[in-house]
């Protein structure tokens, strides 16, 4: 059973990267905001494998509505290529944000391999003296056997796409990325998952270690049911979101909409 939904969940996902043409990059514009967050950190929602940024917006409004100015990063050409090609593209989007918001220091709620663009961002670029707060959602931050299984179902090594190919465990990719610290510098980690992610398996590799805050939403609220793309659109995911970006203790609630 797990085997089938995984295929079909891949079939989505290649089916969204086939239907979608990837926009030209633009600078970033920035949201409208209002009290009490306008004067926080602006938060940049970075997107997934074949995530195109209109998929993000239901998590970015909520955002906007409790006051932050929030920018969208899509990955360049969805994701599908080298994570740290991307994270050094990533790196150019944090300083236009930096420069037309007058902030020196942003915060990053990354979906998916969006948290692993930006880890990489923090932890081999120097972006840990620009982001102040790092929440990811669902992020194979130590691989997931959906990417090695992609093999067995004779699509060879993940269909030739390379940040499949370092989202399998044991990569060279990860290996490296969690070499050492995994939370690096002064910022803020926060990790959010779902007992139900069909796309991360096992799920406790969406946590990261040394003094991160990994927050299992069946750990609070046993009844919810979370999966993958639904981390950005749940309101109790949404949440501990919230909670994470003003530094609270983690306290979900399990009925928000």
């Amino acid at each position: 059973m797990l085997l089938r939904k995984t295929a079909l969940a891949l079939a989505l996902a290649t089916a969204a990267v086939l239907a979608t043409t990837t926009p030209a990059a633009a600078a970033p514009t920035p949201a409208a905001n209002s009290a009490p967050a306008a004067a926080a950190n602006p938060v940049i929602v970075v997107g997934g494998l074949s995530g195109v940024a209109v998929a993000y917006e239901p998590i970015a409004a909520r955002l906007r509505g409790d006051g932050y100015r929030t920018f969208i990063y899509q990955l360049p050409g969805l994701g599908l290529g080298d994570i740290p090609a991307s994270a050094r593209a990533f790196a150019g989007f944090v300083e236009q944000v930096r420069a037309s918001t007058g902030a020196s220091m942003v915060d990053v709620v990354a979906h998916s391999e969006g948290g692993l663009v930006s880890r990489y961002y923090l932890k081999r670029l120097g972006g840990t003296a620009t982001i102040g707060r790092y929440v990811s959602l669902g992020t194979p931050q130590y691989g997931t056997y959906v990417a090695n299984i992609v093999a067995f179902l004779g699509l060879g090594s993940c269909a030739g796409v390379v940040a499949c190919q370092q989202m399998t465990i044991g990569s060279a990719f990860l290996a490296d990325l969690n070499a050492g610290d995994d939370t690096p510098g002064a910022v803020r980690y926060t990790t959010i998952r779902t007992l139900q992610d069909e796309l991360v398996r096992p799920t406790g590799n969406a946590a990261v270690n040394d003094g991160a805050t990994n927050v299992l939403i069946q750990a609070y609220c046993p009844l919810r049911v979370v999966g993958h793309l639904g981390l950005v659109l749940d309101g109790t995911a949404y949440t501990i979101v919230r909670g994470a970006l003003v530094d609270g203790p983690v306290r979900p609630n399990c009925v928000a909409l």
